[in-house]
């Protein structure tokens, strides 16, 4: 099985958000794990699809997992 990853850039195109909002979330410990080799930041797509199942909803009132509290919220806004 051949893994696939994904870099900062693709990340934020795939998901309508900006690259720096992938960056502070990095540094607050959001978002899917990742990889740093040399410099780079690249996440596997297996770490991507996990995060995105934890992400699954099935109502509003379910509760969210990973809930940072409005005021501690990153300022990101879709693409």
């Amino acid at each position: 099985m051949e893994i696939v990853h994904l870099n900062q850039k693709q990340l934020a195109v795939r998901w309508r958000i900006s690259e720096a909002c992938l960056e502070r979330w990095r540094s607050e410990g959001i978002g899917p794990r990742y990889l740093k080799i040399g410099g780079r930041v690249l996440y596997r797509q297996i770490d991507i699809d996990a995060y995105e199942e934890s992400c699954l909803k099935i109502s509003t009132s379910q509760a969210v997992v990973g809930y940072v509290p409005s005021n501690k919220r990153s300022q990101c806004s879709a693409a």
